[in-house]
């Protein structure tokens, strides 16, 4: 299974939003790649920014699929990659 850009936005949103009380409308998620940290992303929530590591997003990832797609997946299965766009590849 894979998911792409806007799944992986949607999964840090939810999940930050839950985190912090708000609704998913109030987070923004900017995805970024760079060799010295590898995946990243910034949140906005409520005008506060806050950097997340791929471990933050990897446990997102995994909270959306188990809450929207009713899959068990752990983090180890789960791989980011980005080209034109970001993905992320979860084993079966």
């Amino acid at each position: 299974m894979r998911i792409y850009t806007d799944e992986i936005i949607n999964a840090v949103c939810l999940h930050m939003a839950e985190r912090r009380g708000v609704p998913p409308t109030d987070v923004e998620v900017q995805l970024s790649w760079e060799e010295q940290y590898g995946y990243t992303a910034e949140v906005w929530v409520k005008g506060r920014s806050q950097f997340l590591v791929e471990a933050n997003l990897l446990e997102a990832i995994e909270q959306y699929l188990l809450k929207q797609y009713n899959l068990r997946k752990f983090r180890s299965q789960i791989t980011l990659d980005a080209d034109e766009e970001f993905w992320a590849d979860i084993e079966d």
